[in-house]
């Protein structure tokens, strides 16, 4: 079975209201959609999608030159070894992992559909199938915070992140406060700075919070900045846009600066890539979320398969956009969030079957 045709496609999804992170406001985000196409006529999808431009060095338009960079070599190549089609294209384009992501989880379909199995048995197994999700509260006022996690607690979601950072600290720690306040234990709480804060803000907010149980995610730029003020931080931390491939998360566990990770399955660079990631924090206890930074059905399956064969004890849950968007790829079997949960899909390969109609434009074709 081998790769006969490559297509990219470009997607805008549409936002019910803007997705607010520190010093961003997003109301609508850029999709790149890969449908791998064999021989035997089987079909496989990808999707790679950047929280907009300054989330990370990667972004959309990048993506699909990437991905045009490495279509022509993947042509003709077997679809049933990831692993070698990951060292070629690593072989044919430095770099970009969020890019190779997407040809990645297109295999994994491909190969799912080829065996008759789903992703999350080809990754080891499914330990649930039913996937806790949470959901982020962009950058708000303390009563609409208030209002929206509320809300979501009575959804059932069973975590809830609180976006920080991009303005007074003083304002970051009175949401804190009001939110803990309003949902207390019913639910568990992080803050994501999303690199925002200084070591000094990061200090003052965790000693105002000191007695309120909450994880801080990624408050700096850097892990040196992090490890400079590790020791009087009174929270546990994780690191999330650190932690950009496998070395990385080895790194930030050697230095001892963190104490989970909030996890992106692109951006390590796929579903391969992300499975071994699981496998070093099972060694190391360490908690993680299994998120990307955005995209639709595609990359929700995706996150879900994989969320379901981590251990329960260290899954912080799975981040996807469903809550936030308009509209499914695939009508019938589109990922949602019930009751704090996503119900894992039982077709083989993800499980999910796009409607070409709603795919976006067609941005490039290979063969």
């Amino acid at each position: 079975m081998r790769i006969a045709e490559l297509h990219i496609y470009q997607k805008d999804l549409q936002l019910k209201r803007p997705y607010t992170m520190a010093g961003t406001a997003l109301h609508a985000l850029d999709s790149t959609i890969v449908k791998l196409v064999c021989d035997n006529g089987l079909v496989g999808w990808g999707e790679t999608c950047p929280v907009g431009p300054t989330y990370q060095p990667e972004h959309a338009e990048g993506a699909r030159a990437a991905l045009a960079q490495l279509a022509p070599a993947m042509i003709g190549e077997s679809a049933l070894t990831p692993l070698l089609l990951r060292r070629r294209m690593d072989a044919h384009l430095n770099g970009h992992n969020q890019a190779k992501a997407a040809i990645d989880i297109a295999l994994m379909d491909l190969i799912g559909k080829h065996h008759k199995m789903r992703v999350c048995d080809l990754l080891g197994g499914a330990i649930t199938e039913k996937v806790p999700s949470y959901y982020a509260i962009g950058i708000a006022s303390p009563e609409d915070s208030v209002r929206q996690a509320r809300e979501k607690a009575d959804e059932g979601f069973p975590r809830l992140q609180i976006k920080c950072g991009g303005r007074d600290i003083d304002e970051d720690i009175a949401v804190i406060h009001k939110v803990w306040e309003a949902v207390g234990n019913r639910v568990r709480l992080a803050i994501d700075a999303n690199r925002s804060f200084t070591a000094r803000d990061t200090l003052l907010l965790s000693l105002s919070c000191r007695q309120i149980p909450v994880v801080i995610e990624q408050p700096c730029n850097t892990m040196e900045e992090i490890a400079s003020i590790r020791a009087q931080i009174h929270h546990p931390v994780y690191l999330d846009e650190n932690t950009e491939t496998i070395n990385d998360v080895l790194r930030a566990i050697s230095l001892g600066i963190c104490d989970g990770f909030g996890l992106k399955l692109t951006r390590l660079g796929g579903l391969n890539a992300i499975a071994t990631v699981r496998d070093i924090c099972t060694a190391r206890s360490m908690p993680h979320s299994c998120d990307d930074t955005s995209g639709g059905d595609i990359i929700a399956a995706a996150c879900a398969h994989v969320g379901a064969t981590v251990d329960p004890g260290l899954l912080e849950g799975v981040w996807i956009g469903a809550p936030y968007y308009q509209e499914h790829y695939d009508p019938e079997n589109g990922i949602q969030v019930k009751n704090g949960y996503i119900n894992l899909p039982q077709a083989p390969g993800l499980g999910v079957t796009p409607d070409e109609s709603r795919i976006g434009k067609l941005s490039a074709s290979f063969s």
